[in-house]
């Protein structure tokens, strides 16, 4: 399940006793901009926006813990220890300060992170995610027309029943979130989808996936005990889209954070970085430039 990116990688990490998989490249003496991605995806989320960030930045995208090529753990999947252990990971990888850019669930643990280790990050991106929490309504929706784009939420926090009705069906599965939530249903290939299904019916693939959501409420309440003590004062970018499921990443995200601005792609759905990688490669870079010039 090793997919090759030309001029990129494959690396593998200590982060606190498990073993985090990463794909690295571009420039070694470049400002580094870690990514990270959500379900039901994994590095290969990235892959079209690699190649344009490696020209200015050294790029790293990180499997998240029961992503991808990552290790499976059966302890917590809330949101903070999983932040701790991306930013051991990213230390171990030789990254002592980062931009980090994350998307749906990779958002999720991004802004856990930030909370947590601040002072490792320049400024952070976070790409449509219902972060718990924080940008994710307190109810999904009963409008058809609105409910399609959340409701696996309350599916997959429900016991045992997710495992009985997608073992098996994995593909399937992961082919309807892929087709249905990006704007066009050819944004992904059956490569894409193979990929993606194979990670997810890996040994423990499926129980790691749906532990995040099982886990929210825990990384929700950690959030806000965090937030009582602090807001976010790093630079920090929302990026939504046109036909995504958070329709201003920027307002919903601006509560809890000092320095937020926000940006809007076009023609994309839910799955940013694939509908529109020259697009996130242009916002990422507007992003980092202005926020690193002096006050």
């Amino acid at each position: 399940m090793t997919d090759e990116l030309p001029g990129f990688t494959h690396r593998w990490a200590d982060a606190d006793g498990i073993r985090l998989h990463a794909v690295e490249g571009g420039r070694p003496d470049g400002p580094a901009v870690v990514l990270l991605a959500g379900f039901p995806q994994t590095w290969r989320a990235w892959r079209t926006t690699m190649p344009g960030l490696a020209e200015r930045f050294r790029v790293l995208a990180i499997d998240l813990p029961g992503q991808g090529n990552s290790d499976r753990p059966h302890d917590s999947y809330d949101t903070h220890t999983v932040a701790s252990r991306v930013q051991a990971a990213v230390t171990a990888l030789g990254v002592p300060k980062y931009w980090l850019v994350a998307h749906d669930i990779g958002a999720w643990v991004a802004f856990s992170l930030a909370l947590k280790h601040e002072d490792r990050l320049h400024g952070v991106a976070l790409l449509d995610a219902g972060i718990p929490g924080i940008t994710l309504p307190d109810s999904i929706p009963t409008d058809p027309d609105r409910a399609w784009k959340t409701w696996h939420f309350a599916f997959h926090l429900v016991p045992e029943l997710p495992e009985t009705l997608l073992a098996g069906r994995e593909r399937e599965y992961v082919d309807w979130f892929l087709k249905a939530k990006a704007l066009s249903p050819t944004t992904f290939d059956s490569a894409d989808i193979d990929h993606y299904a194979d990670a997810i019916a890996a040994e423990g693939g499926l129980r790691a996936s749906l532990a995040y959501y099982r886990d929210a409420a825990e990384s929700a309440r950690k959030n806000h005990e965090a937030l009582e003590r602090q807001h976010l004062t790093v630079p920090v970018l929302g990026i939504s889209s046109s036909h995504g499921s958070i329709p201003d990443m920027a307002a919903s995200l601006s509560p809890w954070a000092d320095n937020v601005t926000g940006v809007v792609i076009p023609e994309a759905g839910h799955f940013i970085p694939d509908e529109q990688p020259d697009a996130v490669v242009a916002a990422l870079t507007a992003f980092i430039e202005r926020a690193a010039q002096p006050a």
